[in-house]
């Protein structure tokens, strides 16, 4: 198969102004409202496929970038919400978050002790909010999926820099372990343990999946865990990886509107996630820039 070799995982931490319930890892909580797997089926993707699917996870990446670029204190989630929808028309792809069982926004923008899932709307961000973009679109028919985390206007301050950094540094190690042979809990056994070995928390009520023509196929893919569980992993397959990762304590609450998660003592919270294929060579990133 043809493609860029994989080079170190890149999980960024840009800054706007330069543009223990360990028993199941992979149940979904029903109490959080989320949205199911229909399928149990792991759809392998082929060679051409995935190169299709490369060009759509550069389409996310370019948007999450302009998103980054473009946010100012001041702004409505709404406002940058619009700031995605016009590149993802720019660029021919189409929001795969719009219409969702309803979710009303392109992109998920969540701020702060914002988990997941935050809904584009009046809430204005400011100088020094945490700012997590979660960007899904399909692109000739396959999706992209990738998530980056921000500071508005100004550099992070400690604690937010120490946040962002352990949660990409998670991704990364997670990363590492998509590999064809290893088992798919390796992944967030990975996760967790440089999660944790950094005194900080992975959220266990959300988790990623497989991704292809459509966003969310399986498998779910959980950021904890032991290892050495689940499917073998293998050429082909392609995977959401997207811990998130409090500063306080893991646990999570849902607000009235049935999409956005926050923590539930108010700490911040962080969100990274790429869109990696299983290739013969290791772990492809298809939302890299």
């Amino acid at each position: 198969m043809q493609h860029a070799p994989r080079r170190r995982a890149r999980c960024s931490i840009p800054r706007a102004d330069r543009g223990r319930d360990a028993s199941c890892p992979y149940r979904i909580a029903d109490t959080l409202k989320l949205k199911p797997v229909a399928d149990n089926t792991i759809t392998l993707k082929s060679p051409r496929e995935l190169l299709i699917m490369r060009e759509a996870g550069r389409v996310v990446a370019r948007t999450v970038r302009e998103l980054v670029a473009a946010m100012r204190p001041g702004m409505t989630t709404r406002e940058l919400d619009l700031v995605a929808a016009k590149s993802f028309r720019r660029q021919g792809a189409r929001s795969t978050a719009l219409g969702y069982f309803g979710f009303s926004g392109h992109i998920c923008v969540s701020v702060n002790s914002q988990v997941v899932h935050g809904i584009p709307g009046p809430l204005k961000i400011e100088r020094g909010d945490l700012v997590k973009f979660d960007v899904a679109a399909a692109y000739n028919g396959y999706v992209g999926d990738t998530t980056l985390s921000a500071v508005v206007g100004s550099e992070p301050t400690p604690e937010q820099e120490r946040l962002m950094r352990v949660t990409c540094e998670a991704l990364d190690a997670g990363i590492a372990q998509a590999r064809s042979g290893n088992r798919l809990s390796d992944i967030g056994h990975a996760i967790q343990a440089h999660v944790e070995r950094n005194g900080l928390e992975v959220v266990r009520e959300f988790v990623g999946h497989g991704v292809g023509r459509s966003m969310h196929e399986a498998p779910q893919v959980a950021h904890w865990g032991p290892p050495g569980r689940g499917p073998v992993l293998r050429p082909g397959m392609v995977l959401a990886i997207e811990p998130q990762v409090n500063l306080g304590g893991r646990e999570v609450q849902m607000l009235p509107d049935g999409w956005t998660a926050t923590t539930v003592d108010g700490s911040l919270s962080a969100h990274y996630e790429h869109t990696v294929a299983i290739t013969e060579d290791g772990p492809w990133i298809l939302t890299e820039p």
